[in-house]
């Protein structure tokens, strides 16, 4: 009977451990389309300025996931704008993508990152209450972004007050 209990626990955990790993890794995540193209996502980049404005990009493959703010990635050819100046986003740590999606490198874009190989920009700060949108562009023209928590973001969702220059935090937040 123990022999029975034993292998019986043993197939549950394999299942349920299959089970989070498939929901943490595939299940949540969709494809994410460009507002172009009858999707939700916009590609806008900030400049110095304090505009937004949209940017135009090309080979657009992106993924998100309701599940939190800070799943979306997206790897594109994007054409900067001329003579405007950028807000660099010297904090930029692009976050890890699940393996499948082949096109976003968390760890070569980071290390184009530190070799000046790449630059990483504000896209649109608070894309939701405390989490901004960076794009990372190297050299060739490919792009990269992704959702990063910004300070804001830091204080209150840790239950700290929000600092006194960011914006007022949600109801229930």
């Amino acid at each position: 009977m123990g022999k029975v209990l034993s292998i019986v626990i043993l197939v549950a955990a394999a299942l349920a451990g299959g089970a989070l790993y498939y929901l943490q890794v595939y299940h949540f995540y969709h494809e994410a389309r460009l507002a172009r193209d009858g999707g939700a996502v916009e590609m806008r980049i900030t400049l110095a300025s304090g505009d937004v404005i949209d940017l135009p990009v090309s080979d657009f493959r992106a993924i998100d996931a309701e599940s939190s703010p800070i799943r979306f990635r997206a790897c594109f050819t994007a054409q900067l704008p001329q003579d405007v100046g950028l807000v660099p986003y010297p904090q930029a740590e692009p976050l890890n993508a699940p393996g499948w999606f082949d096109c976003f490198d968390a760890k070569a874009l980071g290390a184009a990152l530190e070799e000046g190989r790449a630059r990483a920009y504000l896209s649109e700060a608070h894309v939701r209450y405390g989490i901004d949108r960076v794009i990372a562009i190297t050299r060739d023209g490919r792009a990269y972004a992704w959702h990063q928590i910004n300070r804001c973001g830091e204080k209150v969702f840790d239950g700290q007050p929000a600092p006194a220059d960011c914006p007022p935090p949600p109801q229930g937040n």
